[in-house]
């Protein structure tokens, strides 16, 4: 990786958007703040999750309101070559369908492509798949999965 897509990765990058939220690559998060976002729409959180999770990461997107409220988020894991894979996209509760979530995946997509991957991954429930195959423009592929808990 060149010495210049590294500084991009490392350090965050804000952007204001009209509806003034602010968006950034490689925001510092607290696991509060996490455990709050995914409890905003009902999911269920665990203290400790990302302590454990960003330092796997290439980088994650935050979206936060103008007084600093963490309404958005989507992280991007890697195979540090050509693969970036996206995880745990959330939009808090009262923010959804406004395009938070949208505009998340995209600026991930466009970091990935900054650190030099080729392909972007997402495996997603049934339910979600206007979401990601329309709003996010991720394309339907076959894929395999194993749950490890049940292989004896």
């Amino acid at each position: 990786m060149a010495a210049a897509e590294s500084a991009i990765l490392l350090h965050a990058s804000l952007e204001r958007m009209p509806d003034e939220l602010v968006y950034a690559w490689r925001e510092p998060i607290t696991d509060a703040e996490m455990v709050e976002l995914v409890a905003s729409h009902g999911g269920r959180s665990e203290a400790g999750w990302w302590a454990r999770v960003w330092p796997s990461s290439l980088g994650w997107v935050t979206a936060r309101t103008s007084d600093g409220l963490l309404v958005g988020f989507v992280n991007v894991a890697w195979d540090g070559g050509d693969h970036a894979f996206l995880l745990d996209t959330k939009t808090r509760g009262d923010w959804q369908h406004r395009g938070v979530g949208t505009e998340v995946v995209r600026r991930a997509a466009q970091h990935a492509t900054a650190a030099g991957c080729e392909w972007l991954h997402v495996d997603f429930e049934p339910h979600l798949a206007p979401f990601y195959l329309d709003a996010c423009e991720f394309r339907p592929t076959d894929a395999g999965l194993i749950h490890l808990p049940s292989v004896g």
